[in-house]
């Protein structure tokens, strides 16, 4: 008896949780709606539909009262729907709450402002894929303007400590070199002392792909 209400129980969340889904494609502009069905229908997340559901959810209250028969076209393009299938994958693989809102930023701004090379969104798709919830955290901290009254000497690995006290320096180190290796900043001299003023101006960390990047965050 147990197991028949375990099954029904399965059984009846997975239903409500597809109408769930349905009534946020549906709640999308038609324009959009349309391609995202057509996505959906070639997908199989199971249980990961939530996590769908929130994206789109996100992803129509972004898209409300926004119109533009540019983005019409490009939402019907085969690539579009490509990018559009490759982010909702990611997505339901997200466990991070905040990772998922960047993926919904994401798609918002590839709605609104289409017109970036096709490759170029994968390789920034590919790029939040790879970065972590302490990355953001990183790269938030270099964007910071600089302190005042920061005194005479400094590194920049010590105002990347001062602004993120809970990290550890070493692995601030290593964050920095992952996010080097991975083209969104260029900062090699983390523990080098210079002056306190050039210590505190991290942004010119940042790559010019990095600059792209952030607009996600």
């Amino acid at each position: 008896m147990a197991e028949e209400m375990s099954d029904e129980l399965v059984v009846s969340t997975g239903a409500e949780t597809a109408m769930d889904v349905g009534a946020a494609v549906a709640s999308l502009a038609p324009w959009v709606g349309g391609p995202v069905s057509q996505v959906l229908s070639g997908m199989s997340i199971g249980r990961k539909m939530n996590r769908v559901k929130e994206i789109l959810d996100g992803l129509a209250s972004d898209l409300d009262n926004f119109r533009s028969e540019v983005s019409e076209e490009y939402v019907r393009t085969g690539d579009f729907q490509e990018l559009l299938e490759r982010t909702l994958r990611m997505a339901a693989d997200e466990r991070n709450e905040e990772k998922r809102r960047i993926y919904r930023a994401f798609l918002a701004r590839a709605i609104k402002t289409p017109g970036e090379p096709y490759d170029q969104q994968i390789q920034l798709l590919r790029t939040l894929d790879a970065v972590q919830t302490d990355h953001v955290r990183i790269l938030r901290a270099i964007m910071q303007s600089p302190e005042q009254n920061v005194g005479v000497v400094g590194s920049q690995l010590q105002t990347l400590c001062n602004r993120l006290p809970d990290l550890r320096p070493e692995h601030i180190h290593e964050l920095v070199g992952q996010l080097n290796d991975l083209r969104v900043t260029n900062m090699t001299v983390l523990t080098t002392m210079m002056t306190a003023h050039g210590a505190a101006d991290l942004r010119h960390g940042l790559t010019l792909y990095g600059r792209q990047f952030i607009i996600f965050l």
